[in-house]
Parts: structure tokens; sequence; C-alpha cells
């Protein structure tokens, strides 16, 4: 006595649309490649219907078969190619003559990429000028800073001095120049 639920399917499984395991489960089937059995012994006389994938369309050249036009494909080859040439070199060339829709697009997509990278070389230029300015600046405010504080230096020294000269009740020109100044400081010592 046989149970026939044997589901006799030509292999490899994955060239169906649909699950085939989740199908013969549903159904109470077990699957049993036919491309490798002879015997169709126990086979299920009710099995779920299954569409085998369309394959990809490969292009084949050669032998004249092709419906492909050799010489227009060529010819987009060869403009991508030399598109692809010119933007490796840094300045992007447009082919002689019409482009193909390949080639059109890819110079389309270089041309836009060499559009933002010159905005980008513009606006990094732009910011190196304005690095340049503000050094300029920072140049000078550091000039200014030094020459204020020796000038804040050589005034409180002759403030010093001065403070000196008081203490000692001697007299000096209101004024009188730094030298004058440290050589009546410097006779006060001596006495």
């Amino acid at each position: 006595m046989s149970n026939k639920n044997i589901w006799y399917l030509p292999g490899p499984f994955h060239q169906y649309q649909e699950d085939v395991k989740a199908l013969a489960k549903a159904n109470g089937l077990r699957i049993v490649d036919a491309s490798v059995t002879e015997s169709r012994e126990d086979a299920a006389g009710d099995v779920p219907d299954v569409t085998v994938k369309e394959l990809p369309k490969v292009l084949l050249i050669g032998d004249g078969n092709s419906s492909v036009d050799i010489d227009a494909f060529r010819a987009e080859l060869e403009s991508v190619g030399l598109i692809v040439e010119s933007f490796a070199g840094r300045e992007l060339a447009r082919p002689e003559g019409e482009l193909g829709s390949v080639a059109g697009r890819l110079f389309q997509v270089f041309e836009a990429v060499n559009a933002g990278v010159q905005s980008l070389r513009n606006e990094r230029d732009g910011e190196v000028e304005r690095v340049k300015a503000l050094q300029l600046q920072v140049d000078d405010l550091l000039q200014q800073a030094a020459k204020t504080s020796q000038a804040d230096a050589e005034a409180k020294e002759i403030a010093d001095l001065k403070a000196k000269l008081d203490a000692a009740k001697v007299t000096y020109r209101a004024n009188a120049s730094k030298e004058s100044l440290q050589k009546q400081v410097a006779e006060l010592d001596k006495q």
C-alpha cells in the first residue's frame, strides 16, 4: 500500500518563481528531484503548478548571429573609454559625434562631479584667502601689542625713576628724558 505523496519535480529548485519547499509542506508532499530518478513510484496526482523563472538575456556577439549593431556598440564603448580617460586626466572632454545613451549619461555624471569638485576648489581658495587676511590682522595686532607693552614698560620705568627722585626731594623737568632721569638717580646713589 502506498501513500502517493511524492512530488517529482526537476531540479534545481531555485529555478522556480514559487517557494517549492513551502508548497510541498503545505500540501503534505515530499519533493524528489525528477532529474535524478527514473522511478515515479508513489507519485502524487495533485501537485501545485509552478513556473520557471525567466532566465536573464545574455548578449552573445559573434558569428553574425547577434541582433546588436556591433559598430554602434563599439562606438559607444569607445566613447565611454574616451570619457573615462579624460576624466582620469582631470580635464573632461566630450568625444566627437553623437553619444549613445550610456556614454551620454556617463558624461553628464562626470560633468556634474567636475562641477561639484570645482565648486569645492573655489570655496577652498576663498577660505585660503580669508585665512591669509586674518593672519595679517593677527600679525598686526601682535606688533601693536608688542609696541604697547614696550611703551608701558618704559613708562613704568620712568615713573619709578621719578618716584625715587621725588622721595629724595630732587627736582627734575616734567618732560625730562629717561636718560637724564637715570643720570640724576645715579648721582643720588653716589651720595
